[in-house]
């Protein structure tokens, strides 16, 4: 039998071989985190902190170089008095259209006190990825680009995959891609049935720069920040509005948003009845957004294996409105039977025999080719 090992599992084992425990994903040199110092809001602050950029492994349709660096936030259990829960998959968030890891900044530190290994990523060419030397900001360079984040970083282990709004899309693409390793998918408030971005892929690219540069105003974002909330005086607030505009500042932002545009964005509907892994569909009784009664019901209608779950008193963030609540829902999912793992005594044998076979050179011309890449 043949075992595909993952770069990240490359790396590891070559540590060890080393006499290192493991080696960390190498991390980007020239990242400067977002300047939050005009928010008050102590959890976006908290958050941007801990803000880190990987470079990953991407085709060339995406880079000539052959990788791009993706920003992300890890909220570790042991940070927050907890441990990771055995058995419990590791999780993925993907945040909305046009926005940035910080977006999970209250749901994060909440998922990890219960137990849970959290990861927020940033969507090539929003948040704060890489924006320069890039060949395409498609929504197939984004999955790509999720995907040699998940190899580095979570060493292609299985994951859940969650996403909210736009982000859900994201997350149906890269849980229905070939060899994916989401052994889990989570809709929040999710496009799962809208196609494409509408006219916008249509404009000549002069009016599409144009139309973009519409999605930055301070007017246009203060729409949308009183639209996703339930409680909109306690949410929808002149901090929410900066937050949802740090990424937008950056050079090269408007560029990484027409590209996304003029490729005709993510096309999920067909990909739904093919993610046949368990599933929770979470959504905001309130949502005005995406109306829940339609699209909640459809994703519990094509999913094979999913259960929906109502948030009260919430509109279309639930991880931003009711970040308690979600973290109890995803929680208790993620701890369900249908994740139970029996030890497998097999597995455990083949990992401690391929890391003894690095460890004393076995097979070291097939590791030195890969890393010598």
């Amino acid at each position: 039998m043949i075992y595909r090992l993952s770069f990240g599992t490359l790396l590891l084992l070559v540590g060890t071989a080393n006499g290192f425990s493991a080696i960390a994903p190498p991390k980007s040199p020239s990242f400067y985190k977002p300047d939050t110092s005009d928010i008050s809001e102590v959890a976006l602050k908290e958050a941007a902190d801990k803000i880190q950029r990987v470079a990953v492994p991407v085709p060339t349709s995406v880079s000539k170089n052959e990788s791009v660096d993706i920003s992300y936030i890890q909220w570790k259990p042991e940070e927050y008095g907890s441990s990771t829960a055995p058995g419990k998959l590791p999780l993925v968030l993907i945040h909305g259209f046009d926005s940035s890891c910080l977006e999970y900044r209250r749901l994060g530190p909440k998922l990890a006190a219960l137990g849970i290994d959290v990861y927020a990523v940033d969507l090539l060419g929003w948040g704060f990825t890489q924006l320069q030397d890039v060949e395409s900001f498609s929504a197939a360079s984004k999955v790509e680009a999720l995907k040699g984040f998940w190899d580095i970083v979570g060493d292609g282990k299985p994951c859940a995959i969650a996403g909210a709004s736009l982000g859900g899309a994201a997350a149906i693409e890269f849980a229905a891609s070939e060899a994916s390793p989401a052994s889990a998918a989570i809709m929040i408030d999710a496009q799962g049935f809208v196609d494409g971005v509408g006219p916008m892929a249509m404009l000549p690219k002069p009016l599409a720069e144009l139309g973009v540069q519409v999605l930055k105003c301070v007017p246009l974002r203060s729409s949308a920040n009183q639209m996703s909330y339930f409680d909109k005086e306690a949410y929808a607030t002149e901090d929410a509005l900066k937050v949802g505009r740090l990424h937008c500042l950056r050079d090269g932002w408007s560029d990484a948003l027409v590209s996304f545009m003029l490729a005709g964005g993510f096309s999920p509907s067909e990909k739904v009845s093919k993610i046949d892994m368990p599933s929770l569909v979470l959504w905001g009784r309130q949502d005005t957004i995406l109306d829940g009664n339609e699209f909640a019901n459809k994703f519990v209608e094509a999913l094979p294996n999913a259960e929906l779950k109502w948030v009260e008193e919430c509109g279309h963030v639930p991880h931003l409105e009711q970040p308690e609540k979600t973290a109890e829902l995803i929680s208790d999912f993620l701890s369900s039977e249908k994740f139970a793992l029996p030890e497998s005594s097999e597995n455990s044998s083949l990992f401690l025999g391929v890391a003894a076979a690095a460890a004393f050179g076995v097979g070291a011309i097939e590791l030195g080719a890969v890393l010598g890449n």
